[in-house]
């Protein structure tokens, strides 16, 4: 996303969104905390005084509920959650007491919320895609492909976080161009930037002299950090390395087992959940995502906006984000070989390692501001509340590549 002369959000006058003020429902697949449930978090907060917001889960409740201000309505369905007809009609009846004005659900676990919105007599239906999960990272399921196409016509609007997922929904799955948009994410430049290196470390008891390789990611397959650790085994031979993980999920134990057998304990460290991101990344020397699929990655933008060069797999939105050789690298994925000879570059070279990092904050800067993606959201609902149709490519000039409303 270009964020020159992005207009922000006080120059947005709540009346474009109509007579009266909207109610708009997210449907966002958990209230763990996540990439997703982050972005609509900040959405909500940045667009808190131009609509009604209420937040949607098929899952129970955790942690994110707390990123809500105390007015959004939360509201966690708290079932065993699979798209089928049952929870179509279970959304149905939740969205004929909340009486929405624009539905908009999120990824693949939300899309029985299409046909739910639609019963209710919902007239603005929002589809979003931000990444894939582990049960089908490159989006090749035929059932899923099958599923969407056939709910296309119920969408008003379908959005993606990447290129790389509108590509793939208007020539894989089917879906008209003309419905597709593509709005990427934005990263907060002021939250996340570098900060007091030092008393980071200290913080997370590391030495000052250490070379710091970090993540920040659930702990996922779909991330395969399995393949970070066994990369990173390979550059132990500098004593200076040390590896930090943040996150959780269902992958730890194969992340622990496989520590022990590398013979890693006291290199390798598992943080958890954290929710001090900002500090963690100010510790680190270098960031790590090598995903097998990703839609945009927040962790990444987070992490260049923080002055560290990034390494990212080739793969979905990051080679969007991560221009290789310029502000990170980019590998294969599934090759530790090639991402270990990545770490090695920086590990031996100082002078690299710096000149990337502060050309990833600048590009956070220029190109992936937060006020840009809220307004980009911002004038697309205003435009489908005023009911003019889907928005397309061809209804603005294009800047990088990223259709705007």
């Amino acid at each position: 996303m270009s964020a020159p002369a992005v207009r922000t959000m006080d120059a947005i006058p709540a009346a474009t969104l109509g007579h009266h003020r909207p109610r708009i429902v997210h449907v966002i697949p958990t209230l763990k905390l996540g990439g997703l449930e982050n972005v609509v978090a900040r959405l909500i907060e940045s667009l808190h005084d131009l609509a009604e917001h209420v937040v949607v889960t098929p899952g129970g409740d955790g942690p994110m509920r707390q990123r809500f201000s105390k007015d959004v309505q939360v509201i966690p369905m708290a079932e065993r959650h699979k798209p089928d007809a049952w929870n179509a009609l279970r959304m149905a009846r939740l969205f004929r007491s909340i009486r929405p004005d624009l539905v908009h659900s999120r990824n693949w676990s939300c899309i029985d919320a299409i046909v739910g919105a639609r019963l209710a007599g919902v007239r603005i239906v929002v589809h979003g895609e931000h990444g894939r999960d582990a049960l089908d990272p490159q989006g090749r399921n035929p059932r899923r492909r099958v599923a969407r196409r056939a709910l296309g016509p119920l969408v008003t609007q379908f959005v993606t976080v990447s290129k790389d997922l509108a590509r793939w929904l208007v020539e894989d799955v089917g879906v008209p161009a003309r419905k597709v948009l593509s709005i990427s994410n934005g990263v907060d430049t002021k939250r996340f930037a570098p900060g007091a290196r030092e008393a980071a470390r200290l913080g997370l008891g590391l030495g000052a002299e250490e070379f710091v390789i970090g993540t920040v990611a659930r702990l996922d397959p779909v991330k395969d950090q399995v393949g970070m650790i066994r990369a990173f085994s390979r550059v132990t031979s500098d004593s200076r390395a040390v590896l930090v993980v943040a996150g959780d999920g269902p992958s730890r134990p194969d992340l622990e087992r496989t520590i022990a057998t590398l013979g890693l304990e006291g290199r390798v460290r598992l943080l958890g959940e954290r929710g001090d991101v900002p500090q963690v990344l100010a510790a680190l020397d270098v960031f790590v995502l090598c995903s097998v699929g990703e839609g945009m990655s927040n962790s990444i933008l987070e992490a260049m906006a923080a002055g560290l060069p990034v390494i990212a797999t080739r793969v979905g939105g990051n080679p969007e984000l991560v221009i290789d050789e310029e502000t990170g690298l980019l590998v294969e994925p599934l090759q530790p070989e090639g991402l270990a000879g990545a770490l090695g570059r920086y590990l031996l070279d100082p002078a690299l390692t710096a000149r990337h990092g502060r050309a990833a904050r600048n590009r956070a800067l220029s190109k992936f501001s937060l006020d840009a993606m809220v307004a980009d959201y911002a004038h697309l609902y205003a435009r489908l509340l005023r009911s003019r149709g889907p928005v397309s490519q061809h209804d603005s000039p294009q800047k990088d590549g990223v259709r705007r409303p």
